[in-house]
C-alpha cells in the first residue's frame, strides 16, 4: 500500500461524500458515496442494503455523484442532499455545504 495521501495518489479513493435522504419505503437514510480516481476521470459507488450502484467515469467528481443521486431518484428515492466529508484524509463535514437535490416528477 502507498504512504502517499489519497490526494495524491493518481487512482484510487479520492473523496467521500455523505449521502441523505427517504428511500422508496420512506425511511430516512444516510450512507457514504465512495469517490474513486481512475485513468479514465472518476468513478463513485454507493451501496444501499442489497442495492449497489456504480456511476460511469466523469472528469469531474460533482458528475459522477450526481449520476448516482439521479439513478436513485430513478428508484423512487427522494429528498437527497449530500456534502463532502473527506478529502484524502483530511475531515471537512462541518465545514462543506449541502447540496440539494430536486425530486424528479
Amino acid at each position: 500500500m502507498s504512504a502517499l495521501p489519497l490526494t495524491f495518489r493518481k487512482e484510487g479513493l479520492v473523496e467521500k461524500h455523505q449521502l441523505e435522504g427517504v428511500d422508496p419505503s420512506d425511511r430516512y437514510f444516510n450512507r457514504a458515496i465512495l469517490v474513486n480516481r481512475s485513468a479514465s476521470g472518476y468513478t463513485a459507488k454507493v451501496m444501499y442494503e442489497a442495492l449497489v450502484l456504480e456511476s460511469g467515469s466523469h472528469s469531474t467528481v460533482s458528475g459522477t455523484v450526481r449520476e448516482l443521486v439521479d439513478k436513485l431518484q430513478g428508484l423512487g428515492f427522494t429528498r437527497m442532499r449530500t456534502r463532502v466529508n473527506f478529502k484524502g484524509s483530511r475531515y471537512l463535514a462541518e465545514k462543506e455545504s449541502w447540496i440539494d437535490y430536486a425530486d424528479q416528477p
